[in-house]
């Protein structure tokens, strides 16, 4: 599942995504690149962090989040994206966009003046126009099959695209309109873009580090879209994962910043893919696993091995804060927080698990 991350030009996308995964690809004009740029980035989680000090296993493993770095925006989707775009944006499950929110004379704005909710609205018209253009073409098309052959479930997608359309001529996103699981399905091919869940990025200045702005403007003009956002300064989020953790925690508290913002951005992201997060504990190895939320205890199961949940019995389970208060299962199990739990059995974010199973 990847999580692709755009942009208009000069918006900093490339060293937000640099910033996210520890590398360092060349950046330059975003209109230039004619290939994506992918990596897979540890997520932050301060619970696993405390269950390896509490178990001082032999290894940590921590989930993943995989990032696309797409090339740009360019032009204008009401003439169609480019298809090298369209072609690598279709599979990402989510959308992170970098929205620039920062002065640099050595590379002015496009337009001018930095102008972030401009340009939100510029990208959101881009998506927009595109998966307008992408529903009035299959509609036409598919009228036309429908006329020759009456297959229920050609007119359920022609019904369900035409729902769509009317939702997007209002100039409103797809991720708004009401769609139930089987319409979801119909859809699920065409990749719409304002479908996809979005995480905005604004990318600040040195200058605005540690200031609410200009975040809280753009939050309150998109208080109503289903939108997440955030911001950061991508030069230097950049510049800190290249450091050694020691002049890295040095930097951090010249800032006075408990924490680096990528990993914030990172477990943001990584949330828009609704998964929800289990562990495994023990002497040998701390991990953390991801799931569909909804999923239930032999799915996560299956997560580990195939063969635990085609041979599940039952899951000992225990909340991670639990355990933690505890320190050990066995003071969990004298407290009442330990308990076993059946195939039916919903997991939670931050269950600690162990599964029972017999092949």
């Amino acid at each position: 599942m990847e999580i692709g991350i755009i942009g208009l030009p000069q918006s900093g996308k490339t060293s937000l995504f640099n910033a996210l995964s520890g590398l360092n690809v060349e950046l330059g004009f975003a209109g230039g690149r004619k290939s994506a740029n992918r990596a897979v980035a540890k997520v932050p989680d301060q619970r696993l962090d405390a269950l390896t000090a509490l178990y001082n296993p032999k290894r940590k493993v921590h989930a993943t989040a995989n990032y696309i770095d797409l090339v740009g925006l360019t032009g204008s989707a009401k003439s169609g994206f480019p298809a090298e775009f369209l072609q690598a944006v279709k599979p990402c499950e989510a959308l992170l966009l970098c929205v620039r929110a920062f002065e640099d004379a050595d590379m002015p704005h496009p337009d001018g003046d930095p102008d972030p909710l401009g340009d939100i609205q510029r990208a959101n018209d881009e998506f927009l126009f595109s998966d307008l253009a992408i529903c009035e073409g299959r509609i036409e098309r598919l009228a036309k099959e429908v006329m020759k052959i009456k297959d229920k479930d050609r007119v359920f997608e022609l019904d369900t695209l035409r729902k769509c359309h009317a939702h997007l001529e209002q100039e409103l996103p797809l991720r708004a309109l009401e769609l139930d699981e089987h319409e979801l399905k119909a859809l699920r091919s065409y990749a719409f873009l304002t479908l996809k869940p979005m995480l905005i990025v604004l990318n600040v200045g040195e200058d605005a580090i540690g200031s609410d702005q200009p975040l809280a403007q753009v939050q309150e003009a998109l208080a109503d879209s289903g939108i997440r956002t955030c911001q950061l300064c991508a030069r230097i989020e950049m510049e800190l994962s290249q450091m050694e953790d020691e002049d890295r925690a040095e930097f951090l508290e010249e800032y006075g910043i408990t924490e680096a913002a990528a990993g914030m951005v990172i477990r943001e992201s990584f949330e828009l893919l609704e998964l929800l997060t289990f562990f495994t504990v023990g002497d040998d190895e701390c991990r953390a696993w991801t799931v569909r939320q909804g999923s239930t205890a032999p799915v996560a199961a299956g997560a580990i091995h195939s063969d635990i949940q085609k041979g599940f019995i039952r899951g000992e389970v225990v909340h991670s804060s639990d355990l933690l208060e505890a320190g050990s299962m066995s003071a969990c199990k004298d407290k009442g927080t330990f308990r076993l739990e059946g195939k039916d059995y919903l997991v939670k974010e931050g269950d600690v698990i162990h599964f029972r199973f017999n092949v």
